[in-house]
């Protein structure tokens, strides 16, 4: 009897592996279909190197890296260099559209250099927070699952693809357009998304550093404004890439400007907002105080505390 319930968890067990490949399988293939229907699509109107579209051939190296990382962790069996691995192939899509497009105008100079800095701010934030947590609790239980962790590194080339595909299109675009007012406001955009980005993870980080602050879930700064400002920042940046790169854009390569709504989609739908908002409801789900900043705090978007709806009692 033991001995039969014991074959039926194992092929249970067997099952399940199956069903989670298979899975993996789906995710990784739907990821290189829109990978590829960005870079086709990116490259419409651009430069071309060794008679292949620069923005197709960004994209290949953005998956190529991370497919090459995957090698070592999965050796390693480590993710302590995720997350940099994501910002290093920003950079280096930045510095290769760059080289490869020719003479570059203030345009594609710009966004390159909103991007570098982005890339590298949030690279060292990143490896300095794992460097001092010691691991990365999101890859727990699928840094030793090859199909699952492998989707993981596939799904970060999709997300350095489709995010800078708007960036790498007007880096890359074969007609330059002067500096004008879509450059300007796109700056700005970036600017202010970055400047909250930043301001809120600086926030996060020294709440938690102060040990009276425990146990405590962060409700001060921008962090009374909305309960992830930092994710609005994220957002707001990319709008920003988008609308400077807009002019230079031309035939299907508009299709890229899909990158803000790719971002908001992933933070707010998928990786970000819905995990956090898990996490925090299974730690603070019945604490009144949570319950009452919940209620009144926006989600997503900054409204000043002072305009915010106060809880009705009951």
């Amino acid at each position: 009897m033991r001995g039969k319930q014991a074959g039926e968890a194992m092929n249970s067990r067997t099952e399940d592996a199956m069903t989670e490949s298979a899975r993996d399988g789906f995710a990784i293939a739907g990821a290189l279909v829109v990978a590829a229907v960005i870079a086709v699509a990116g490259s419409d109107g651009t430069a071309r190197v060794a008679d292949s579209p620069v923005v197709a051939v960004c994209i290949a190296a953005a998956f190529a890296i991370q497919w090459l990382a995957f090698l070592f962790a999965w050796t390693l069996k480590t993710e302590r260099f995720f997350d940099l691995t994501g910002s290093l192939t920003f950079l280096t899509l930045a510095v290769l559209a760059l080289a490869a497009s020719g003479q570059p105008d203030p345009r594609a100079l710009v966004v390159a250099l909103l991007v570098g800095v982005w890339a590298v701010r949030l690279g060292a934030f990143l490896s300095l927070r794992i460097g001092h947590d010691g691991f990365d609790r999101r890859f727990t239980r699928i840094r030793t699952r090859f199909s699952t962790f492998l989707m993981t590194w596939t799904l970060q080339g999709l997300w350095v693809s489709v995010s800078f595909a708007a960036g790498l299109a007007a880096i890359a675009a074969s007609s330059r357009v002067p500096a004008d007012g879509f450059l300007a406001a796109g700056v700005l955009l970036w600017s202010l998304g970055f400047t909250m980005e930043t301001t809120a993870d600086v926030q996060k980080r020294r709440f938690r550093s102060d040990p009276d602050n425990a146990g405590r879930f962060i409700r001060s700064g921008l962090w009374a404004w909305c309960r992830h400002p930092n994710y609005f920042g994220e957002i707001l940046l990319w709008t920003g890439i988008a609308v400077a790169a807009w002019p230079a854009l031309t035939g299907w390569a508009h299709l890229t400007l899909v990158s803000p709504v790719f971002v908001w989609a992933l933070l707010t739908r998928i990786s970000g907002v819905p995990m956090l908002e898990a996490s925090a409801d299974r730690r603070w789900g019945r604490d009144a105080d949570y319950a009452a900043y919940r209620a009144r705090t926006p989600c997503l978007v900054p409204v000043p505390p002072r305009w915010q709806r106060k809880p009705t009692a009951g």
